[in-house]
Parts: structure tokens; C-alpha cells; sequence
């Protein structure tokens, strides 16, 4: 555990109130998970827990205290209880860092004493979930990404594995333009096993594309959580005076522009890009989660949750589309 009174500076990506705010929350996998130890999640193998999962027959060596007689009365025949076996969970957390993570806008949210930017919202959610998965003893990973991967930290359950991943997040900074979805099939073909993973974006790419490169996890039998951040100013787009828009990219150049004569039309396409990203993955059986950093991200992170536990005994669901704000 943390000494979080004589911490280094990257500790400070994991504050006592976001602490505070998520103790008592945790993250079960809704799936089957192939993980190393046993601890919280379903498991695909079969074993002897407390889940029922099938009958098999009985073979010499078994113990007998695992027959099942009410099986034998009506059968005449020797069979086994199996059960499912619970496994800790393997999550890789993928955290754009592309240009456009940069933009803060005035209705950020404060957190030490000023407003975060999409990617320092970005970059404390996923320091938090990381604190939070490894606290339950599960295996976390992290692959920080613009036009290519910049970092790839393998998924570790161990406790000073979490000051790894903390520290990698410190370091790193937005750059590049964003080309997400190539990189998401790459990393689909390289996590071993099924698990889950948290995209953590403003998911600034073509939703078409997106959506492929989200199947291809799917289709791996990964568990997806799409973590959505935008600053609230990119939803609603108040600004009212003529003025100078940076491309934090560096595609199209600075541009100056008349807010007025083009909100309706940008509103538009919001929306647009919104709901194709929403219902495509609530197609895909993917949790789907709106996130404006006018919103502290750890209230964010915690509703999240909460709202996941409440669905928790809804089995056909099998995705959440929902808004942390």
C-alpha cells in the first residue's frame, strides 16, 4: 500500500479524495475471465466453488462427498457436481494520448488548484481504476497510444506494479494526431486471454472504423468499457465571439472562425458521431460511458459503478449504456 504522506510527485495522479470517493466500489467481469489466482470473477474452467455448472460422471478417485445423491435416486447412477471456479481479472487499460487530449476549455473541472485537461481527466481515471482493479488482486495492464503505441506495460496483479503503471502515466504527455482503430486491432491480437478492456478517449477517429476495431475485441472475447471523455465545451460549443480555434493536431491548421454561423451544424454532427458510437456499441454488448471533465473524474468513475453493480443481477443486458455526468 501507498504511504501517501511521504509520497513521489507522480502519487499525486491518485489523490485522497478520489480514494475515498471509490473505496467500497468494485469491478466484476460480467463474462468469463482466464486469469492466474483465484479470486472474484467467473472463470471458463470448471472447478469446485460455489456457482453450480454441471453435472459429469463419476470416476474412481473422485471424492464421494461430491456425489449427488438426489442424481443417484432418480438415475441410478454415480455423478459429480462441478462448479465454476472464480479467477482474478487480466484488464488492459488503453489511454489515448493524441493531440486533441489536450484541450481543457473553462468548464473543466478543478482538481489541485486547476482545471484538467481531457487527457490529466484521462490520466487520473485511469491511475484510479488501476488502484482499484490491483486492489482486488486482479492483473492490470496499460498501453498509451496516439498514431502508434507509445508504451505497452504487461498486466501484473502485484502491488508495486501499481507504482509501475503510475509512474509510466506521469510521464507521459498528448502528442500526436490519432489513428485509434489500427491500433486497436493490433492490440486485440496480442492480449492472450479473454479479459477486459477500458478505452479511455475522446475517440477523435472515424466511428466506422472504431466500431470494426471494437468488434475485433469482441470477437477475441474481451469484456470492452469505453470510457468517453469530452470537455463540456465540445458538447454544447457555447462560445458566441469570433475566434481563433487551435488544431492541437496539426491537420487542418488554426482557424479563425464565426462560432454563431456554424454551431448548429457542429451540435449536429456531435450528436451524430455520439449516437453512432453509442448504439454501435450497445450492438457490440460494449458499456458505453459519456464522460465530461466538467464532472470530477473520480464522481465520474464512481457512479460508473455504481450504476454497473445496480445492473449486476440483469443478465440479459450484457451492455450499459450510460452517462456519468
Amino acid at each position: 500500500m501507498v504511504d501517501f504522506a511521504e509520497r513521489a510527485e507522480h502519487w499525486k495522479l491518485l489523490d485522497n479524495e478520489a480514494l475515498t470517493r471509490v473505496r467500497g466500489h468494485e469491478f466484476i467481469a460480467r463474462g468469463l475471465v482466464q486469469g492466474a489466482i483465484s479470486g472474484r470473477h467467473r472463470s471458463p474452467y470448471k472447478g469446485f466453488s460455489s456457482e453450480f455448472a454441471e453435472h459429469r460422471e463419476y470416476a474412481p478417485g473422485d471424492p464421494l462427498s461430491d456425489l449427488d445423491w438426489r442424481v443417484y435416486g432418480r438415475s441410478d447412477r454415480y455423478y459429480i457436481k462441478q462448479y465454476v471456479e472464480e479467477t482474478n481479472l487480466r484488464a488492459t487499460i488503453l489511454l489515448d494520448a493524441s493531440g486533441s487530449m489536450s484541450y481543457a476549455g473553462g468548464m473543466a473541472a478543478e482538481r489541485d488548484g486547476k482545471r484538467l485537461n481531457k487527457f490529466e481527466f484521462a490520466q487520473r481515471l485511469a491511475a484510479c481504476l488501476a488502484h482499484l482493479l490491483i486492489n482486488q488482486q486482479d492483473a492490470v495492464g496499460l498501453v498509451t497510444l496516439d498514431t502508434k503505441i507509445r508504451q505497452r506495460i504487461p498486466a501484473r496483479s502485484r502491488t508495486t506494479h501499481l507504482q509501475t503503471l503510475i509512474q509510466e502515466l506521469y510521464a507521459t504527455e498528448p502528442g500526436d494526431e490519432t489513428a485509434l482503430a489500427p491500433i486497436f486491432h493490433d492490440v486485440a491480437e496480442s492480449i492472450p486471454r479473454r479479459s477486459v478492456v477500458f478505452v479511455i478517449s475522446d475517440l477523435f477517429d472515424d466511428p466506422t472504423a472504431l466500431l470494426e476495431a471494437l468488434h475485433h475485441f469482441r470477437y477475441r472475447r474481451h469484456e470492452v468499457v469505453v470510457l468517453h471523455v469530452m470537455a463540456q465545451e465540445e458538447l454544447t460549443f457555447p462560445f458566441q465571439r469570433w475566434s481563433l480555434f487551435e488544431d492541437l493536431e496539426d491537420v487542418v491548421g488554426d482557424q479563425q472562425i464565426d462560432p454563431r454561423s456554424i454551431r448548429a451544424a457542429y451540435l449536429r454532427e456531435v450528436q451524430n458521431f455520439v449516437s453512432a458510437m453509442e448504439s454501435g456499441c450497445g450492438r457490440l454488448h460494449i458499456d458505453y460511458v459519456q464522460m465530461s471533465t466538467q464532472q470530477p473524474y473520480d464522481v465520474a468513475l464512481s457512479n460508473y459503478l455504481a450504476h454497473r453493480k445496480s445492473l449486476a443481477g440483469i443478465a440479459s443486458r450484457g451492455s450499459s449504456r450510460f452517462s456519468a455526468t
